[in-house]
């Protein structure tokens, strides 16, 4: 069973003017994130525009993604989808391609119930790619529950679940349920605490500015040394915060683009943060010595 632990990027997708992959700026990010440390890349999940990809711009990111990756780290390449064909087919694509799990988001809009639900996950666990589950309830109005994430753990190609549902206590009764399910914040900000009653990293939005400084954060926190751990959690919280002042990923795209690594396109229905917004994160990035 692959074994994830530590931070893993979640990717934002770089655009050129015209509104196209810029790939030459992904490569780079990608580069600048083996180097300060993290453990893997998520591309093409929310933080990645996944809703506004093409599907042959969605495989093309996740190929370019694995290319760029090299074997030096872990790929959780996001191919989950409110349909299960969709989902099969996306997951059936990038089998070959070198990926080491596939990011699975609960089918979003249509609501299953829950047989819904872990039909659809097992059905994808059962091509035989590592499956990263992904509760998102904020985003996919549907909560993986309980007793769906126990069963699905007994699933031999089940091997994490990204919480992102702003719940700490669902780490602690994820546990309880499947002590040997692998389970990874899906909030920055609740990272340190999570990781505190048993998860195992993160995927994250904040460690496209930040990796270095996520990745250290995370290691003090997984060899215990939690006084570390909560100077940086603290020194960064900011961040962590402010990240979020508009609908993921604007705001960290326009982090990213005020640091000169990426041009500040988004693709509609997302554009650019208001003034305020965009005065908010320029300030948080200055005063943390990021620009």
């Amino acid at each position: 069973m692959l074994k994830l632990k530590g931070v893993f990027t979640a990717l934002v997708t770089p655009f050129n003017d015209d509104g196209t992959v810029d790939y030459g700026a992904l490569r780079a990010n990608i580069q600048w994130q083996i180097e300060e440390g993290v453990s893997g890349m998520c591309p093409v999940g929310t933080t990645g525009e996944s809703p506004t990809l093409s599907p042959e711009d969605h495989l093309k990111v996740i190929e370019a993604t694995v290319d760029a990756v090299n074997g030096q780290v872990a790929v959780i390449a996001g191919t989950g989808a409110n349909s299960t064909e969709e989902a099969l087919h996306l997951t059936k694509e990038v089998q070959d391609l070198g990926v080491s799990a596939t990011l699975q988001v609960t089918p979003y809009y249509n609501k299953p119930n829950a047989e819904g639900l872990y039909r659809h996950f097992a059905a994808v666990a059962d091509l035989g790619v590592p499956v990263v589950l992904y509760n998102v309830p904020g985003r996919s109005a549907k909560e993986i529950p309980l007793s769906v994430v126990a069963r699905l753990a007994q699933h031999p190609n089940v091997c994490a679940i990204k919480e992102a549902a702003g719940s700490v206590d669902r780490v602690s009764a994820i546990r309880q349920i499947a002590p040997d399910l692998t389970i990874l914040s899906g909030d920055d900000g609740l990272t340190l605490p999570m990781i505190s009653v048993g998860a195992e990293g993160v995927i994250s939005v904040c460690s496209n500015v930040i990796p270095r400084e996520m990745s250290q954060m995370v290691a003090y926190a997984l060899e215990g040394d939690y006084a570390a751990a909560r100077t940086l959690h603290e020194t960064y919280y900011p961040l962590f915060r402010d990240m979020f002042c508009d609908t993921n990923p604007i705001p960290v795209k326009a982090a990213l683009a005020m640091m000169g690594r990426i041009r500040p396109v988004y693709r509609l229905p997302l554009c650019e943060p208001d003034a305020a917004n965009a005065e908010l994160i320029r300030k948080t990035l200055t005063n943390l010595n990021l620009i």
